[in-house]
């Protein structure tokens, strides 16, 4: 049986806590306007969308990123953006698709060690910096596209990626 329809005013009340690829629309727009069609996932040259699996419910199916398999490496070209024919993703909206931060109790370099993975990998030049041998991040700057995450080597992961909650609609952004 297929997934029973649900009103954007449903799921506009709550967004999901997930991580959409760059250019998405609020969430409630883009559960309306997604139709699953999987091209940003083709279009992606580093395989970081991936669609939800059936525990995301109303969201199955749609793109989504988890940066603990594979961040979104933010091309210049949005590749993703650009594939996406129904408006889901919108070449106006910001590039930003996350917030990081660093845990400074599991850090390594906050804990008397040396490390400096996180600013060495970050694609967003300027996002996170290095200040008395510890990265800190700039959150006007930084993207959340989770590379920090994913490089991180600390035993417990110091970089915390939390999706934005607030994605302007596309009119908002127009």
């Amino acid at each position: 049986m297929p997934p029973r329809p649900v009103s954007q005013a449903t799921h506009s009340r709550v967004p999901l806590p997930v991580i959409r690829p760059p250019g998405a629309v609020d969430e409630g727009g883009f559960l309306d306007a997604c139709t699953r069609c999987a091209e940003c996932v083709s279009a992606c040259p580093h395989d970081a969308i991936h669609l939800a699996p059936d525990r995301f419910r109303v969201a199955r199916g749609t793109p989504i990123i988890d940066p603990a398999i594979q961040p979104c490496l933010m091309c210049e070209d949005t590749p993703c953006v650009s594939a996406c024919p129904t408006g889901a993703l919108l070449p106006t909206q910001p590039r930003a698709i996350a917030s990081a931060t660093i845990q400074t109790w599991t850090c390594l370099a906050h804990q008397g060690g040396i490390c400096f993975a996180c600013v060495e990998q970050c694609p967003v030049p300027g996002a996170i910096t290095m200040n008395s041998g510890k990265p800190e991040i700039d959150p006007a700057v930084c993207t959340g596209c989770g590379v920090c995450h994913y490089v991180c080597p600390a035993p417990e992961n110091a970089v915390r990626i939390m999706p934005v909650p607030d994605r302007p609609t596309s009119k908002e952004s127009s």
